[in-house]
């Protein structure tokens, strides 16, 4: 089963000051033109986005530097709502860990990473860091929290959709744009998840 986890672009949700993203046709069968095109403009960091550690770290990864594997391989799927304290992270580690897929973990709920739950993922040296929200930490002010985490190397999966995903052992896919030099990239994530769900 393929579960798409990933928002629509030019619908999708923005954090505050960052540009929308903006479609425009410059052909249009309609019109006349021999097919129909598509030109847009983007930030790297709109709708379902990857963070490198040069988002917030000057010579720090870029997505090109980060290479694939931390976006493609087993996860865990952790429903939480509210503060993930270092208590919480190290609960859903343990359960990662038994079945099999603590290298990514991705918080499905309304859930905000504190900094001392980002250490406990730091620490155990996951590869990615996947939520619901447009970033990782409290929105007022998440540069904490992302230091610790891409000061540990960890990619971050913002913006993924995981309301109807139940708690578990997944495939993920969400390998990033390859934008040379960039701190971040948009991707289309998606789960495989086999057999039925329960």
């Amino acid at each position: 089963m393929l579960i798409d986890i990933s928002q629509e672009v030019f619908s999708c949700s923005v954090f505050e000051g960052d540009p929308q993203p903006e479609r425009k046709q410059p052909l249009q069968i309609r019109n006349g033109d021999d097919c129909n095109l598509t030109a847009f403009s983007m930030c790297a960091h709109n709708g379902t986005h990857i963070d490198a550690p040069h988002h917030f770290i000057d010579g720090g990864k870029t997505v090109t530097e980060m290479g694939l594997r931390p976006f493609v391989g087993a996860c865990w799927v952790a429903r939480h709502r509210g503060a993930v304290t270092a208590e919480d992270a190290r609960r859903i580690l343990q359960r990662a860990e038994a079945a099999d897929a603590a290298a990514r973990i991705l918080v499905a709920g309304k859930a905000v990473l504190t900094a001392e739950g980002a250490a406990v993922f730091a620490k155990a040296g996951i590869l990615l860091f996947g939520n619901e929200s447009q970033t990782v930490g409290p929105e007022k002010e998440p540069k904490e929290v992302h230091l610790i985490m891409l000061g540990a190397g960890i990619a971050l999966l913002e913006g993924i959709v995981l309301k109807h995903v139940p708690e578990g052992r997944y495939f993920l896919c969400a390998a990033p744009l390859h934008l040379g030099g960039a701190d971040g990239a948009p991707c289309r994530a998606f789960l495989i998840k086999r057999g039925k769900q329960k």
